[in-house]
């Protein structure tokens, strides 16, 4: 099975929800169980699900980001790139940053 190797890092303060680790490097297959190219939501999910492990609520609300944290893909807005639906390339970085901070 084809696998996919995808950069992701968080800062902004996002750090703090990933134990200060700003950058991590995950594995993902390249299709789906239904056959499909892995997305974006798959990422977040896997994001979620395997790599956090407290205040998830903080990086994903109603099965995406949660308004206030930047995406980029290859240094592009995610919103160019059809956000949850882009379909992830093997070496995609994607950078993860929040715009919220206290003051």
């Amino acid at each position: 099975m084809a696998t996919l190797t995808i950069k992701t890092e968080f800062s902004g303060g996002m750090e703090l929800l990933f134990n200060n680790v700003r950058q991590h490097i995950i594995t993902l297959p390249a299709r789906t169980s239904a056959d499909k190219a892995t997305t974006m939501q798959e990422l977040i999910f896997h994001i979620r699900d395997k790599i956090m492990t407290d205040k998830k609520e903080l990086f994903v609300d109603d099965n995406t980001v949660r308004p206030g944290i930047l995406v980029l893909i290859n240094n592009v807005d995610w919103e160019l790139c059809d956000e949850l639906e882009y379909e992830l390339k093997d070496k995609d970085e994607i950078v993860f940053i929040s715009t919220l901070h206290g003051g």
